[in-house]
């Protein structure tokens, strides 16, 4: 700051009549050669900064909505945790009642405590299928329902994305014969992707599965790759062979 104000002062200081009195541009070229923002770009904290800077307090659910070969709807509950990226399928109906959400967020309770995790808030949307008791429950294991804003999905960015990658991957990917299938593969998907599936958010570790250490050059030159295949062949994933 003392460069600043020198150069202020200098620029000021070519003519007593000017000494009070600096140009807007000169302070901009100061200011921008310094790699600082303007004082209003410098207070604002954007949504997906504030995600980032609380992402170890965070999670975020959702209900996805797919169709068995049988023309039964079906609901996924589901939950992200934002740090990790961890999923959990909190469990698929045809029929999303109150009684049934509600025991969803007790066994989500219960998971939480028995993992001693410290997450204070759950973002959400506005779905009438959350009865009160949803937040209820969660308010009394310490975390605050937040919900999202009408029509304002990238308020739940993170949550929106797993739903997108669960559809790419899955659900676009598999013939659904009924709701017991249905479980069976989001099972075999949440494994996938909190074990094996790599995220750049991450840096290409998996939720439950720390980077592996680099191999060495001579190993390189040698690698015999083993694919295992999950659901038939829908998932794959590629493990070095002993």
């Amino acid at each position: 700051m003392r460069i600043h104000r020198g150069a202020i002062a200098g620029c000021a200081a070519t003519s007593p009549s000017s000494a009070s009195k600096v140009a807007a541009s000169t302070v901009w070229e100061i200011l921008t050669s310094e790699g600082i923002d303007p004082a209003p770009d410098r207070a604002a904290t954007t949504w997906a900064d504030f995600l980032r800077s609380q992402a170890d307090a965070l999670l975020a659910c959702d209900f996805i909505e797919t169709v068995t070969l049988t023309g039964q709807r079906q609901y996924i509950l589901a939950v992200i945790e934002h740090a990790t990226r961890r999923i959990r399928v909190l469990g698929t109906t045809a029929h999303p009642t109150a009684a049934w959400v509600t025991q969803a967020a007790r066994n989500l309770a219960m998971d939480l405590t028995d993992t001693k995790a410290t997450h204070a808030y759950l973002i959400r949307d506005r779905d009438a299928k959350y009865p009160a008791l949803f937040g209820d429950i969660l308010r009394n294991a310490g975390i605050q329902i937040v919900r999202t804003g009408i029509r304002i999905p990238r308020m739940n960015a993170i949550m929106e994305r797993w739903v997108q990658t669960c559809r790419h991957e899955l659900m676009n990917r598999t013939l659904v014969w009924n709701e017991r299938h249905l479980r069976h593969a989001l099972r075999q998907f949440e494994l996938h992707y909190n074990l094996h599936r790599s995220h750049q958010a991450t840096d290409q570790a998996a939720p439950l599965r720390a980077v592996p250490a680099p191999l060495p050059h001579a190993q390189i030159t040698q690698l015999k790759v083993r694919r295992r295949d999950r659901l038939g062949g829908v998932l794959h994933e590629y493990q070095h062979a002993a």
